[in-house]
């Protein structure tokens, strides 16, 4: 039997790009409420389930009011300007809108979408089903395994984006899934606040893994005779290490980039709860109500193929006109039959 796959989805990082993507269309309710993000996501929503063949289905969002590593890392996303106004309603539409839909939202307290997806890929596993997130989150490279793919949303839209597992991934950030969480410690994200460990860029922290496993073992060697790290990225990187700096940046930034897996996500899989299909008239009202395409989303997330109306003809008496025009060609000469097989040959 084919194991069931469950799509968790970055609710936060999908809406994110529709809100940019989607701006120039400055779709509205009737009243004037900015809804064109929670539009774009709904339609990514029927693209990625129709990708992946997904049986169930889970969204997680990022807590907007709590966040526990903010509070265990003060400096954590601390560069972030705040969210336009537009996007914050939205945010908090979006969870709204999927849950009258009929799909499984999960904010969890103090935590973010990526702990959802974490959660939902140890859930996954253990009830025997397979998992695939979907993201634009390069945080989320740690999470591919045997049992966890990763659809990459990318510009191009859903049915350009990788899906990436663990062969791909390493042509893509050239160490294994195991060991991405300690490739990002010490690359440091921007985009987090969190500074890198100084000289590891992408190339040279790959470098350094490639040749010493873990980032451990890498920190174990510089303090020892550093041979090993010395041929792998030099003997200044090899002193970098070895100091005391560069162990803290790298733990702090490990220990802040590590999620959760342990986030109460309210499914029940043999139970029937977030799973497909949904209930075919909230797909057919929500999906109305946004403008977008009915029958696909029917197709992916009702897993019905819609009736569509048949051709039929307007005047079923009306016959084409015949005409008084001659043949174009005259009809060729008849040939006369052969006499016996030699004729025919000879």
């Amino acid at each position: 039997m084919t194991p069931r796959t469950l799509l968790a989805v970055d609710g936060n990082s999908l809406l994110h790009r529709s809100f940019h993507a989607s701006a120039r269309t400055d779709f509205r309710t009737p009243d004037g409420r900015p809804r064109w993000a929670v539009r774009g996501l709904l339609s990514q929503l029927v693209s990625v389930v129709d990708r992946t063949c997904a049986d169930a289905v889970v969204v997680g969002f990022d807590d907007p009011g709590e966040s526990v590593r903010k509070q265990r890392f003060p400096g954590y996303k601390a560069q972030r300007t705040p969210k336009p106004p537009t996007l914050e309603e939205q945010l908090e539409a979006a969870v709204h809108t999927l849950r009258a839909l009929g799909v499984v939202v999960v904010v969890p307290p103090g935590l973010e979408a990526d702990d959802v997806l974490a959660s939902a890929a140890a859930y996954a596993r253990r009830v025997g089903a397979r998992t695939v997130v979907a993201t634009s989150d390069r945080d989320s490279f740690g999470l591919i395994d045997d049992n966890t793919r990763m659809l990459r949303i990318l510009n191009g839209g859903v049915d350009r984006s990788p899906m990436l597992d663990c062969e791909r991934l390493p042509l893509v950030t050239g160490v294994r899934a195991d060991q991405y969480l300690d490739y990002a410690a010490f690359r440091g994200d921007t985009s987090d606040n969190l500074p890198g460990v100084t000289g590891f860029g992408p190339k040279t922290a790959a470098k350094l893994l490639g040749g010493l496993g873990s980032g451990r073992a890498a920190f174990d060697d510089a303090a020892g005779d550093g041979e090993r790290c010395r041929a792998a990225v030099g003997p200044a990187l090899t002193r970098t290490l070895a100091g005391p700096d560069a162990r803290e940046t790298w733990e702090h930034n490990r220990a802040a980039m590590a999620m959760r897996d342990d986030a109460d996500l309210g499914l029940d899989l043999d139970a029937g709860i977030g799973c497909l299909p949904l209930d075919e008239d909230a797909i057919r009202s929500t999906y109305t109500f946004f403008d977008l395409h009915v029958p696909s989303a029917l197709r992916a997330l009702a897993m019905h193929e819609p009736t569509m109306p048949q051709a039929r003809d307007a005047d079923a008496t009306w016959r084409p006109p015949r005409t008084g025009y001659p043949a174009r060609y005259p009809p060729l000469p008849k040939q006369p039959e052969p006499a016996s097989v030699q004729d025919t040959l000879f």
